[in-house]
């Protein structure tokens, strides 16, 4: 007598695509790999102690600048001043060195067929990067201000200081201020990063996505300004910049402020919608 043994088709099932989450991990777990962003953070960390002791230093203050004629005596105007500096170019360029490089690096190292075609999908590796980037972005703005903040107070002190309109702000509410007003540059920061983002897939070239946004910004600066464009100034990102000089006035106006993270946030949606339409028509195709 003789048995037959029944063939069992054994199916492979198919690959399951990591989520969201699983892919800002992954890209996460990249960029902490990266020397550039470390070297980012630490700039933001350590950079402002010798300019803060530099213009500490100073016998003669920086009275062409706005708090600057208060910046050798006090830590709270101090801050100001570099919050003024790092707004013209120096949150740009930080923010792009990721930004502006974290999808251009795929078309250097020809890697986006192999992550579209085994990783992940267009859409989710497009919006894992996005978080990631803006993320990064919250992060040095962040360290960079906690950093001039704290560098300001026990290098030169925190004396009352004198706002915009004359009044004297007492040292624990000119904290809170000063705080408040670098927390107000996080729209402009994003809103460059956005741009960083839109550049590094237009261009596929992580030096255009680096350098171009401090060009813009220079260039936004330069714009804003010049006389008889009045009506241009508002729907700059550069111009969101200085909406803090509000909360340093008696009484405070928040209008700029509002109206500047209206402006970014329009610059932020058109920024990364023109770069989501760039990265799901592109071909890859060839890498």
């Amino acid at each position: 007598m003789s048995t037959t043994t029944p063939t069992v088709a054994v199916t492979t099932p198919p690959a399951v695509r990591p989520g969201l989450g699983g892919v800002v991990r992954w890209e996460t777990r990249k960029l902490r790999h990266q020397k550039r962003a470390w070297a980012v953070l630490l700039g933001a960390l350590l950079g402002p102690v010798p300019v803060v002791m530099v213009i500490g230093a100073q016998s003669r203050p920086p009275k062409d600048s706005l708090f600057g004629r208060f910046a050798t005596e006090n830590g709270f105007a101090l801050a100001l001043l570099v919050l003024g500096f790092a707004s013209q170019w120096v949150l740009p360029l930080l923010t792009a060195i990721v930004a502006g490089d974290i999808f251009a690096s795929e078309d250097q190292h020809g890697t986006w067929k192999t992550v579209l075609t085994r990783s992940t999908g267009r859409g989710l590796l497009f919006w894992a990067k996005t978080l990631v980037a803006g993320a990064f972005a919250v992060l040095v703005l962040v360290v960079l201000a906690a950093s001039t903040i704290a560098a300001a107070l026990l290098i030169v002190g925190h004396q009352p200081v004198i706002g915009l309109s004359g009044q004297t702000v007492p040292s624990a509410s000119a904290l809170a201020l000063v705080s408040a007003s670098w927390a107000t540059v996080l729209a402009p920061t994003l809103g460059f990063t956005a741009l960083a983002i839109l550049l590094s897939v237009w261009s596929r070239n992580p030096a255009v996505g680096i350098a171009a946004p401090v060009v813009v910004a220079m260039v936004m600066q330069l714009v804003g300004s010049l006389g008889g464009i009045e009506g241009l100034r508002p729907f700059l990102l550069t111009t969101s910049f200085e909406s803090w000089h509000g909360l340093l006035t008696a009484p405070r106006f928040t209008g700029p402020l509002v109206e500047g993270v209206v402006v970014c946030g329009v610059w932020v949606v058109v920024s990364l919608t023109v770069a989501y339409v760039l990265l799901r028509r592109r071909d890859i195709t060839g890498g």
